[in-house]
């Protein structure tokens, strides 16, 4: 972990196990999960990135994709859609049976 967190401290184990030291083991690793599950802050000197998405279908905001060789960042802000598409007519048709 990178962040700034203190680490979760495991107890000493005794003798003979008991619930309580079982329970205690529990919570650290609780403890520990949620720690590492929270967005923090981080530094990095190196950072790859593999098989980025090609667009930000189904992210959520903050997730980094790829898009025409720039890596961008969903934000609420900016739609950045899947595809472009349009349809246009002019005038009108008429079929007879």
């Amino acid at each position: 972990m990178a962040r700034l967190l203190p680490p979760p401290q495991f107890p000493v184990a005794p003798r003979e196990y008991t619930q309580e030291y079982a329970n205690s083991v529990v919570r650290t690793f609780s403890i520990f999960i949620q720690q590492f599950l929270s967005p923090g802050e981080g530094r990095n000197t190196n950072l790859t990135l593999t098989t980025l998405q090609q667009d930000a279908f189904g992210l959520e905001t903050g997730a980094l994709f790829q898009q025409n060789g720039f890596v961008k960042i969903v934000t609420i802000e900016h739609s950045h859609p899947r595809g472009v598409s349009a349809t246009g007519s002019v005038g009108s048709v008429t079929v007879t049976v």
